[in-house]
């Protein structure tokens, strides 16, 4: 099992990711203005029910490369922490984009929650994430690589659930404030990339010594 000084990077890792909400959220917080607080949980719970999908491909997939090969799953991890910063960069050099809260289609919550679950498991930029962002913080040596991309993913979606959980419940001031913010919009911009290229950097320079 990952020891606690590796979760503690992980938790600030995912925290950072995090705090500055992406397009899900402007759609949980676009079905919660729309349908009530109800329907923006259940939709943040659907979205995150889909990322689990990619969670258990992560898990099979760095096990299958641990068992092959260590120096192939070292080279994912570096390639991993590239493919961050190079998200970080792009997100920097790309001019910024103000989202508008677009009210969805009423549906029953049943609905809600598997379209936001089948939205997210089809997402290769979802899958491409977790595949970059998991295998930083697993260590071989501490036990199972499953089990511990498994913990990891988990641990990641409890927090976004929470995350995007409290967008539901204040929905409606936050929905107002996305909305046509072309400052949010900016400082988004930055922090985002800030956080990829720093993330990228630490992990492949920090968190294999």
């Amino acid at each position: 099992m990952a020891d606690p000084s590796t979760l503690a990077l992980f938790v600030v890792a995912a925290l950072a990711l995090l705090a500055v909400p992406g397009p899900s959220v402007l759609y949980i917080v676009a079905r919660s203005l729309h349908q009530g607080r109800r329907a923006g949980l259940v939709s943040a719970l659907g979205v995150q029910t889909g990322g689990l999908v990619h969670v258990l491909a992560a898990a099979v997939g760095l096990s299958a490369l641990v068992l092959s090969s260590a120096l192939l799953f070292s080279a994912v991890k570096y390639l991993g922490a590239a493919y961050l910063v190079f998200l970080g960069v792009r997100t920097l050099l790309a001019p910024a984009e103000v989202h508008a809260v677009q009210m969805p289609t009423p549906k029953r919550l049943g609905q809600v929650f598997w379209q936001g679950a089948l939205v997210n498991a089809l997402n290769p930029k979802t899958a491409l994430f977790f595949l970059a962002f998991l295998p930083q913080f697993v260590r071989p040596e501490r036990g199972p690589v499953a089990l511990q991309t498994l913990t990891l993913g988990a641990l990641f979606l409890l927090l976004a659930t929470l995350s995007d959980g409290t967008y539901a419940l204040l929905a409606g001031t936050v929905g107002k404030r996305l909305q046509g913010n072309r400052l949010f919009a900016r400082r988004q911009k930055y922090v985002t990339g800030g956080v990829y290229i720093a993330l990228g950097i630490g992990t492949a320079t920090v968190g294999h010594k």
